[in-house]
């Protein structure tokens, strides 16, 4: 079970956009790296295409690596570690590691 989904909000915790918060629009499991919006912003030099007439440079987010993020507990609204816990039927959740959020189940 992966400890960050897509569509989960975190906070950048290193890195030139430390403090920084965003959605995670993407997740890339094989190399640990996510998409963040808004975060780790390249340029992109494009040629003129269908999809983009225009074309030009476009800014677009860049992954980053999985470990540079902690995920913020949607309750609480605390940055926190996350943790696994397997219910009596066998299956698992995620859970809240900080103190101040008692465990509350992350959906």
């Amino acid at each position: 079970m992966r400890r960050i989904k897509k569509n989960d909000t975190v906070i950048i915790i290193s890195g030139d956009d430390r403090g920084k918060r965003g959605k995670v629009l993407k997740v890339f499991p094989d190399t640990n790296r996510i998409i963040v919006e808004g975060v780790n912003m390249v340029k992109r030099h494009t040629r003129a295409s269908q999809q983009f007439p225009q074309g030009g440079i476009m800014e677009k987010e860049a992954p980053i690596h999985i470990s540079n993020v902690k995920l913020i507990a949607p309750k609480s609204n605390v940055p926190t570690r996350v943790g696994i816990k397997v219910l009596k039927d066998g299956s698992k959740i995620r859970v809240a590691k900080h103190p101040d959020c008692g465990g509350e189940e992350i959906l």
